[in-house]
């Protein structure tokens, strides 16, 4: 099963630093999939109204993923953290009046935590990723294939696996290339996607033609 000319995904999560590695596992997951991750950082222009293109991205979209694992306060006086279950609101109604083909994938950090803060979404099925960042990977391919969207044949550890060396040859080039640790670690993420698809147009060109 292809996923057709639309592939897009609208990823919907956290992007500090604490969330970055599950972030990382996360995006390559949808690109060794075949799919275009989609986030609000796409590109940067200050003139850009954030909203809209967060709704023109959902709008745009085939596909979403919406981690609301990272809602609550950690410390006192924080406030709640709201972009996130916002934003899956935005995409739920867009689905739910306008774009009902869409197939969306919720995550959260630990079990039925979702239902304490959202008690509207008792009885949708959630997939929780214990904040493990290989957990992500394997929620992310089991649901392309529970949603019929995919007939993946790769084992969730395999794909963690590819992952791992990703990462390894990655690092291994870009400090080669002048690149400290702060550069690697702080990089936009729309040059981070690019490295994951060249890294693995690369593999498919080397198993297509080995002896090249």
């Amino acid at each position: 099963m292809s996923l057709g000319d639309n592939n897009q995904v609208f990823i919907n999560c956290p992007f500090d630093k604490e969330y970055k590695g599950l972030l990382r596992p996360l995006l390559f997951t949808i690109c060794f999939l075949g799919f275009t991750p989609r986030i609000a950082s796409d590109f940067l222009n200050s003139a850009d109204n954030r909203i809209d293109k967060i709704c023109n991205l959902i709008r745009n979209s085939t596909y979403s993923i919406h981690d609301l694992s990272r809602c609550k306060a950690s410390s006192k006086d924080e406030f709640y953290r709201m972009n996130m279950p916002f934003e899956f609101g935005i995409d739920f109604g867009n689905s739910y009046f306008t774009q009902s083909h869409k197939k969306m994938l919720v995550l959260e950090g630990k079990h039925y935590d979702y239902q304490r803060a959202l008690s509207d979404l008792s009885g949708v099925d959630v997939k929780c990723h214990n904040n493990e960042p290989e957990d992500v990977v394997r929620c992310i391919r089991d649901w392309t294939i529970e949603a019929n969207i995919l007939n993946v044949l790769e084992s969730a550890t395999i794909m963690w696996y590819k992952f791992t060396d990703f990462t390894s040859d990655f690092y291994d080039e870009r400090k080669r290339n002048g690149f400290t640790k702060k550069d690697l670690n702080d990089m936009p993420l729309p040059e981070y996607i690019n490295a994951i698809k060249e890294w693995l147009k690369r593999k498919e060109e080397l198993k297509n033609n080995p002896k090249t």
